[in-house]
């Protein structure tokens, strides 16, 4: 009884750690030119996030204590995101990619910054951003930032 138990208990498990991990990364635009356009369309302000999903601990953190908060899921609803990853490992996005991003690192990080908030009008000027993330916990001044642009 208990290995029926078990059995059917894994699927359940499986499924409810798949959820837990995918915070609903599909609101995340990984194109410039479409979330801008998304932006003029629904009269939005976009938020680009700067990331290096794969060496920047202050991004990994980020992403647990800010991203993946209630605050954000309610306050994301007033942008069009835009995600512009810069990975080390090369295999984590598409040759394409990588070179999008990077001249959108150009254009709008040029301190080349990690993690960057970056809040731009739906014509792409820049209207406000915040840089870094001391891991500590405390997301109030991102949380402002998304609060004073929406």
């Amino acid at each position: 009884m208990k290995y029926f138990i078990l059995l059917f208990m894994i699927p359940l498990l499986a499924t409810a750690q798949a959820d837990l991990n995918n915070v609903d990364d599909s609101k995340w635009l990984t194109n410039y030119d479409s979330a801008i356009s998304k932006a003029k369309k629904q009269h939005k302000n976009v938020l680009v996030y700067f990331t290096g999903s794969d060496w920047c601990p202050p991004c990994k953190m980020l992403k647990t204590d800010l991203f993946e908060t209630h605050e954000f899921q309610e306050l994301s609803s007033n942008y069009i995101l835009l995600y512009v990853d810069v990975p080390r490992n090369r295999d984590l996005i598409s040759e394409k990619q990588m070179v999008h991003n990077k001249e959108l690192l150009t254009k709008l990080n040029k301190k080349k910054v990690f993690p960057l908030l970056t809040v731009l009008d739906s014509k792409g000027n820049e209207l406000d951003q915040l840089s870094g993330y001391s891991m500590n916990g405390v997301v109030d001044s991102h949380l402002k930032l998304l609060e004073n642009n929406k």
